[in-house]
């Protein structure tokens, strides 16, 4: 079952490809659909299944497939690894693929590439897939190339545009900083491990606590450095302040279904990548840059949510309010305490769910008008009822109100940074009355008013297919707003464990191993 998750996407990808080389027609265009759905949800399906199946009795699971390079002392293999942490992101990325793939068959229906389309969402989710699974840095590398190169692809997917083209030229050239980053990181790591298996690496990070690393002239602690290259590499990918350039633009030229993958999968990478790695690996020097980390997180809720508040396009704003969403998670995972773990978890979950809905909603009104500037709408309410009441729970989540999926994360974070830092907490705080103003904003100019535009007076409410594809993401928001425990349970052992362990090694290292954090070389 495990091997099937990985597998299906991939076969989706290679029969859609390949029928996108046939000449059009509506059999080729249906074959490509039925496969890669079919395939999404199969994959969808298990992962839900392990994800219960863990609920009771969390468990680890890695298994090798074979060997995939092997030279020297240098090795790396293709495996797959499973536990809690995992389940839960597979859940993300396989259910918000499938739903993303069944709203494709609609939506691209008068396209000319609907399989290759198809198919880039099914590399996409390959990508991911090996990214999350993977039990050594180089498989991981593989998954994070594979991703950048299938966001490219979403990007640009209208090709002819001249902006999309520079929209996915932008967002591969920023996403290559990051790429540099973690590079440069799985280079340290082998140099200074011996290995880049993910258990060799977990094991003995204790025992080069106070190992220096020649880089560039300089002799830099270890740890310290290769802490920095993640980070840079999570910072790119995940659009993180200074490296969120190309999220805005990469959102309005991909088609919607490019939006809601790209916002309801990628931009969890970096929380992914910092409760695996950061803490993970190297706790203590995640501790020593806790405080950075909180100011960027502050700068990013704070800086985000203001600019979200002067957009005119739908697709922006909500494209700054997850980057603003994604600064709760980091703050949320560097207080190092069980609940601001499990809030940033949970954030991602919700974020995955609200974020991809709401760029769902507008791919909705933008298939009907052709336009997502929000002055161009009002008043949708009157002919839309159904659409209003969805869009609203959305809004909600995005919101935080108590009841939704959005409140639990928030809360579990902004309670675990007040344990940690009130100053850092009243900032993080207000990021809450903004999200609040500019998603209260636009859901009053588009839904509320008189309905006086000429070509909004005959607009159609959701059909079954649309009402189909939001009613599991508004489920998921209400049911985990409500009874958020079944997440938390199976989180729970796994986070405690980290948080035990990151305890011990901040215990046992000595203050010295930081002081001073860079040396220059000729000092030795």
């Amino acid at each position: 079952m495990i091997h099937s998750i990985v597998i299906l996407p991939l076969l989706g990808f290679l029969i859609a490809c390949t029928l996108s080389f046939f000449k059009r027609s509506a059999s080729i265009d249906r074959l490509a659909e039925v496969i890669t759905c079919t395939f999404i949800v199969l994959a969808a399906f298990f992962s839900f299944y392990i994800f219960i199946a863990n609920i009771g009795s969390p468990s680890v699971v890695s298994l090798k497939l074979f060997t995939w390079i092997e030279s020297g002392s240098f090795s790396a293999d293709w495996s797959i690894y499973l536990d809690s942490v995992t389940s839960v992101m597979l859940v993300v990325i396989t259910s918000v693929s499938a739903l993303v793939h069944v709203y494709s068959i609609g939506y691209m229906s008068h396209d000319d590439s609907k399989p290759r389309f198809m198919g880039y969402l099914s590399l996409f989710t390959f990508a991911m897939i090996m990214l999350v699974t993977a039990d050594n840095f180089l498989q991981l590398f593989f998954g994070w190339e594979g991703v950048g190169l299938a966001s490219y692809l979403l990007i640009g997917f209208w090709y002819k545009k001249p902006t999309a083209n520079a929209a996915a030229i932008k967002a591969f050239i920023v996403n290559r900083v990051g790429d540099f980053g973690l590079a440069l990181g799985i280079f340290t790591i082998f140099i200074v491990f011996g290995s880049i298996e993910y258990e060799n690496v977990f094991n003995s990070a204790a025992k080069f606590s106070d190992t220096q690393f020649a880089f560039i002239g300089y002799e830099i602690h270890a740890l310290t450095l290769i802490c920095i290259f993640l980070f840079i590499g999570a910072m790119g990918k995940s659009a993180q302040l200074f490296l969120h350039t190309w999220l805005p633009d990469a959102h309005v030229e991909a088609p919607t279904a490019g939006s809601v993958i790209l916002a309801g999968v990628l931009l969890k990478m970096a929380g992914y990548g910092f409760i695996r790695f950061s803490l993970g690996i190297f706790p203590i020097a995640s501790s020593y840059f806790a405080p950075f980390i909180f100011t960027l997180s502050i700068i990013a809720i704070i800086y985000a949510s203001l600019v979200a508040l002067v957009q005119t396009d739908m697709k922006k704003l909500i494209a700054y309010s997850s980057v603003a969403h994604m600064g709760f998670v980091t703050l949320g995972i560097f207080t190092f305490t069980l609940q601001g773990i499990e809030g940033a978890i949970i954030q991602m979950l919700s974020h995955g769910i609200i974020s991809a809905a709401l760029f769902l909603c507008v791919g909705v009104v933008y298939d009907r008008i052709h336009t997502r500037e929000i002055d161009r709408y009002g008043g949708l309410v009157n002919r839309m009822p159904i659409y209003a009441f969805a869009f609203m729970i959305f809004i909600m989540g995005s919101i935080g109100l108590p009841g939704t999926s959005g409140f639990v994360g928030e809360f579990l974070v902004l309670l675990s940074i007040f344990s940690v830092n009130t100053y850092f907490a009243v900032f993080a705080t207000s990021g809450v009355v903004l999200a609040a103003a500019y998603s209260l904003w636009l859901y009053r100019k588009v839904i509320f008013g008189s309905l006086i535009k000429d070509d909004l007076q005959d607009i159609l409410d959701l059909s079954y297919r649309e009402i189909i594809i939001l009613f599991p993401l508004a489920f998921l928001t209400i049911f985990f707003g409500f009874y958020p425990q079944p997440l938390i349970d199976i989180i729970e052992p796994s986070t405690i464990q980290l948080i035990t362990n990151i305890a011990n090694d901040v215990a046992i290292a000595e203050p010295a191993s930081y002081e001073p954090v860079i040396k220059m070389e000729s000092e030795y």
